[in-house]
């Protein structure tokens, strides 16, 4: 009888296997790119909710079917200059101001975006593409010019970095790699020359979830008898992750930060393609409330909603990007009904009670009855960038009317009711809740930005607080390293083991050493880090010091992460920032050339990204050629007068070339500019 039994089993076993050796194995050729048409067959549904999206239209080529602008001999006047908007053999043209500020008649060759304005790209010479800072506005359908809402009240002349033919305005190294799918951005930085290329024009399908050509092979399989592989051979997981996996997925292009690489599929780590901007000024207001474009992932971040696991997808159709509620019904799947969506939680008159739209927003125009007891209107206030582009800040706040004069900062009541002040504001919340203010994160942070050492106390408090987001903690950690003492500088030391990436790459910034072995024992382990962000910022801390301070094992890793942070300076070096960076790491490896020739392409790039004159004047310094030192510390001083470093540097270096009246002059004139800096005197 047993034996019979077992028999059973071990055939039913030997069935399974060979069952198994006959079901097919995929090839090991790597993934490609393959194009959404691939998609279609399998994902009709998923596709006609992206067909329109924002992503569908962030980038196409220009014609006919995709160009909204008016080029119908359309004229647009802007500072005396006539701008002309023209068709000829099919293609768009426009008669603008060029390269030199001169008249040039130019071709649009791609659309950029589509509502609620369109930008238009234009090629010009090595592979470089151009946005036109004069867009059309999709909405009231008429040409406008951005630079009278972004750099409103600003001269911008043709040499400039922000004029729209140079960098700031350079499509390949400031806006692509988030417009398009598979984006290789190819810039060789000894040719200065772009050969930037793309998979797809828009964001597509294998923007998200990598290329597909090995889930494609898997699907042409039977059902039934596929391969056995993991997330259906797609090289990125979008499916059963975290929700801090997914925020990252969408950081990528949702982020202000700055790029190591191309973003690269299987993208493992957010930290090892980018480095986030943290919520601080003066990119941020003071309390983390967006200001300049800061785009989503920063602020999320700071937020209950992201420390309470809720993901981008709760919220937008991941295809579609729309809502996936409308109304308060949004909020309502988390939120009680009862408890919020009631008047005696917001105070304010719904869509179909009567009244009169007496309220005055930010855009001059009325705002309806009803708009008051719309959540997102409170606890997600928004700004107009780009002249008409309205977005939404998604931390998700609490309005503090209480906190906006002292501290400077946008509240949403005034939002709506602009003829109103932050006072009157502010004695309605402390009427309709009764209750004391809680202490916002944000008193601390304006303080710290001012260099008010009663700051110290708040800081501390936010950095061992639990409920405080990674981000917030982050940015209080940066601020503390501003305030020197061994205390401080004991607490800083501890941030460093932080679990969170983005904690530790503040506390490896900001961390003060008693000598330099001091320095090369706390740091030098974070040069084998997993995340490349932290590698980095060791490196660079690291690379300060003279030689001879690392063990063997300790240079070798040392030899690795300068080579990965000069790669990662190379995919940026169209930008003046991290050409400066080049320089610095050059000059402090003691490869004195490199450093000078990155110092000297920064100003190329950007004539007023001093930092870069000052850095090689210390340089010339070091290499003993004070001559050249003095010249480029007089030019600062006549080209940069509001800056008052270059006073004490000036005067430090007259009295080492023994000019003892020219240096006493330069230092009684930095003490003036510096009153706070005691050593001057």
């Amino acid at each position: 009888m047993h034996a019979i039994h077992y028999t059973k089993y071990i055939n039913y076993f030997f069935v399974l296997l060979v069952l198994a050796s006959c079901r097919p194995q995929m090839s090991d050729q790597e993934a490609v790119f393959v194009g959404r048409q691939t998609c279609v067959e399998c994902h009709q549904k998923e596709y006609d909710l992206w067909v329109g999206s924002d992503h569908d239209f962030s980038m196409d080529t220009a014609i006919e079917e995709t160009v909204l602008g008016d080029f119908d001999d359309a004229e647009f006047v802007h500072n005396g200059f006539t701008h002309k908007f023209y068709k000829k053999e099919g293609k768009f043209y426009v008669h603008t101001l060029g390269t030199g500020g001169g008249p040039a008649d130019l071709q649009i060759a791609y659309t950029f975006g589509f509502r609620p304005l369109q930008q238009y790209l234009i090629p010009f010479e090595d592979g470089r593409f151009q946005c036109l800072q004069i867009s059309w506005d999709t909405e009231n359908q008429r040409w406008y010019h951005l630079a009278d809402s972004v750099y409103k009240d600003q001269e911008i002349p043709p040499d400039d970095w922000l004029y729209w033919t140079n960098n700031a305005q350079n499509w390949n190294g400031m806006c692509a790699e988030c417009h398009s799918t598979n984006l290789k951005k190819n810039y060789d930085p000894e040719t200065r020359e772009f050969h930037t290329t793309w998979s797809e024009i828009d964001v597509s399908c294998e923007a998200c979830h990598g290329p597909s050509s090995r889930h494609n092979e898997w699907a042409a399989y039977k059902e039934g008898n596929r391969p056995e592989v993991e997330n259906y051979a797609l090289e990125v997981k979008t499916s059963e992750i975290s929700s801090r996996e997914l925020i990252d997925q969408c950081g990528y292009c949702h982020a202000r930060r700055s790029s190591y690489e191309d973003f690269i599929h299987p993208r493992e780590r957010f930290f090892d393609i980018v480095s986030p901007q943290l919520p601080i000024e003066p990119m941020y207001y003071a309390d983390g409330q967006i200001l300049e474009e800061d785009y989503v992932y920063a602020s999320f971040l700071q937020s209950k909603m992201h420390m309470n696991k809720v993901r981008c997808t709760n919220c937008h159709d991941v295809h579609s990007l729309k809502l996936q509620k409308q109304g308060n019904d949004l909020c309502l799947q988390c939120h009680k009904k009862a408890d919020y969506d009631n008047y005696k939680h917001h105070f304010h008159k719904y869509y179909h009670e009567e009244g009169e739209a007496l309220q005055v927003d930010v855009r001059e125009e009325l705002t309806e009855v009803g708009a008051g007891s719309l959540c997102i209107n409170c606890h997600m206030a928004g700004t107009y960038f780009m002249g008409v582009d309205f977005r939404r800040d998604h931390s998700m706040r609490v309005p503090r009317p209480d906190l906006s004069d002292a501290l400077g900062t946008p509240n949403a009541c005034i939002q709506c009711h602009a003829d109103q002040s932050n006072a009157w504001a502010a004695s309605y919340t402390e009427k309709w809740y009764d209750k004391p203010k809680a202490f916002h994160f944000g008193e601390t942070m304006h303080q710290a930005y001012r260099g008010d050492t009663n700051a110290v106390e708040g800081l501390l408090e936010i950095i061992n607080n639990p409920l405080n987001a990674p981000m917030v903690k982050a940015a209080a950690t940066q601020y503390l390293t501003q305030f020197n003492s061994e205390s401080n500088n004991q607490v800083i030391k501890e941030m460093l083991n932080d679990p969170e990436a983005i904690v530790r790459r503040e506390a490896i910034k900001g961390f003060i050493p008693s000598d330099p072995q001091d320095l090369v024992n706390t740091i030098a382990p974070f040069l084998n880090d997993t995340v490349k962000m932290v590698r980095i910022e060791a490196v660079i801390r690291i690379s300060e010091l003279p030689d001879g301070h690392l063990s063997q094992e300790q240079k070798r890793a040392f030899d690795i992460v300068v080579d990965e942070y000069i790669k990662a300076l190379n995919y940026s070096a169209d930008f003046a920032a991290s050409r400066f960076n080049l320089g610095n790491l050059y000059g402090n490896i003691g490869q004195h050339d490199l450093a000078i020739k990155n110092y000297k392409e920064a100003l190329r790039i950007d004539a007023k990204f001093y930092p870069a004159i000052v850095n090689l004047a210390m340089l010339y310094n070091r290499m003993g050629k004070n001559e050249q030192a003095r010249e480029l510390l007089l030019y600062m001083i006549e080209h940069f007068p509001d800056e008052n470093e270059p006073y004490y540097s000036l005067g430090l270096l007259m009295a080492e070339m023994e000019d003892y009246d020219a240096s006493l002059k330069y230092l009684e004139m930095a003490a003036v500019r510096l009153p706070e800096r005691s050593r001057i005197l």
